[in-house]
C-alpha cells in the first residue's frame, strides 16, 4: 500500500464502486437461477445518474491534472469524452423503453411524460445539463470521434 494515501482517501467512491460490482453480481446470480430481468426505466435513470456524477469527477480531475501532467490531464479529458457518450447511450435506450405498459412510439425527450412524473431532476434535465457542460469544453467532432489508439496494453 502507499504510504502517502490513506485508506479511506476515496470512502464515497470505493462505496460507490462496490454498490456497483454487487448490483452486477446479484443480476449475474440472479440470471443463473430465473430469467434474465430486462433493464427498466428507473434501472436506467439510476445508471444515468451515476455516469453523470462520474462526468463531473472526471471533468473536475481533469481541469485539475492537466496543468502539472499535460499528458495525465489529456487523458483524462478523453475518458471525460468517452464517458459523456455512455451516458448519451444510455439516455437514448431510457427513451427506446417502453413507460409503463404502452410502447415507446418516439424517441423525442419529454420529461413530462415520464410515467413517474415530472421530479425535479429528470433523465432529461440531468442530460441538458451534462451536455451543457461538456459542449463548453468540447467540440462536437470529439463527441461524435470512436476511439483511436486505444490498446488494452499496459504502457508501464
Amino acid at each position: 500500500m502507499n504510504s502517502d494515501r490513506a485508506p479511506d482517501a476515496h470512502p464515497y467512491l470505493r462505496a460507490a464502486s462496490a454498490g456497483i460490482h454487487h448490483h452486477t453480481r446479484s443480476l449475474t446470480g440472479a440470471a443463473q437461477t430465473a430469467p434474465r430481468q430486462a433493464a427498466d426505466r428507473v434501472h436506467l435513470d439510476t445508471l444515468h445518474a451515476h455516469l453523470t456524477a462520474l462526468h463531473q469527477l472526471l471533468d473536475h480531475l481533469a481541469t485539475t491534472t492537466r496543468p502539472p501532467h499535460p499528458a495525465a490531464g489529456r487523458q483524462l479529458a478523453t475518458a471525460h469524452t468517452r464517458l459523456w457518450q455512455s451516458a448519451a447511450a444510455v439516455h437514448e435506450a431510457f427513451h427506446l423503453l417502453p413507460s409503463g405498459t404502452e410502447a415507446a412510439t418516439d424517441t423525442q425527450c419529454h420529461p413530462e411524460r415520464l410515467p413517474e412524473g415530472p421530479p425535479v431532476l429528470t433523465i432529461c434535465q440531468r442530460h441538458l445539463c451534462a451536455g451543457h457542460a461538456i459542449r463548453r469544453k468540447t467540440t462536437p467532432s470529439d463527441l461524435n470521434t470512436p476511439l483511436h489508439g486505444h490498446t488494452t496494453a499496459c504502457s508501464r
